[in-house]
């Protein structure tokens, strides 16, 4: 049979610990389409009202690419103003893994038996 727990709850489970909010990288190409898809949205809301009809479909239809591209040119240049306000450089990350030997300052460190032979 197994005894009941007799050590006390330290944290009352009901009580949740406040959030922490952090900001995230702004995806540039989802900016862009979504407010691609606004635009494109609104034009044809403007189409089915009848308050805009003939020619002016013409000029209206590349209004919310060229905003949307506007807007993207501007997350662009004031995303990587911020980036480089910090002072130090990114470290870029991948797939790639240094080559054995490769300290990743592009000088070449002596290598051991046992890294040669894997």
């Amino acid at each position: 049979m197994t005894q009941p727990m007799t050590q006390p709850m330290t944290q009352d489970p009901t009580v949740r610990e406040p959030r922490r909010f952090a900001r995230h990288p702004l995806s540039i190409g989802h900016l862009v389409m979504g407010l691609a898809f606004l635009g494109l949205v609104g034009v044809w809301a403007l189409v089915q009202a009848d308050a805009v009809a003939g020619d002016d479909i013409r000029w209206l239809l590349p209004v919310p690419w060229v905003l949307a591209g506007v807007a993207g040119l501007l997350a662009t240049t004031l995303s990587g103003r911020s980036r480089d306000a910090s002072g130090t450089p990114e470290q870029m990350t991948g797939w790639a893994t240094p080559a054995a030997g490769d300290d990743l300052t592009g000088q070449p460190t002596e290598t051991t038996d046992q890294q040669e032979i894997r």
